[in-house]
């Protein structure tokens, strides 16, 4: 049978198996896609808790040698 001679209905589950494996991929990846997002704000929020904690350890640091330079001129 050449492909125009093809049995319609043939056809026609043959092109509804594909829009269901496509239906199916399209739910499978809008599934991942939320989770991914999900993921990616509990990063952004972990990494704005992370820079605050650096830029307080930084001050805290430059405080301490503020302060040791200071008792050594005082010696």
């Amino acid at each position: 049978m050449s492909q125009s001679e093809k049995d319609p209905y043939t056809e026609l589950a043959s092109l509804e198996a594909k829009l269901d494996t496509l239906i199916a991929q399209y739910n499978q990846m809008k599934s991942e896609n939320k989770s991914l997002k999900v993921k990616q704000d509990a990063l952004v929020k972990e990494k704005a808790k992370l820079l605050e904690k650096t830029t307080l350890a930084k001050a805290r640091v430059e405080a301490m040698i503020a302060r040791l330079k200071a008792m050594e001129h005082d010696s």
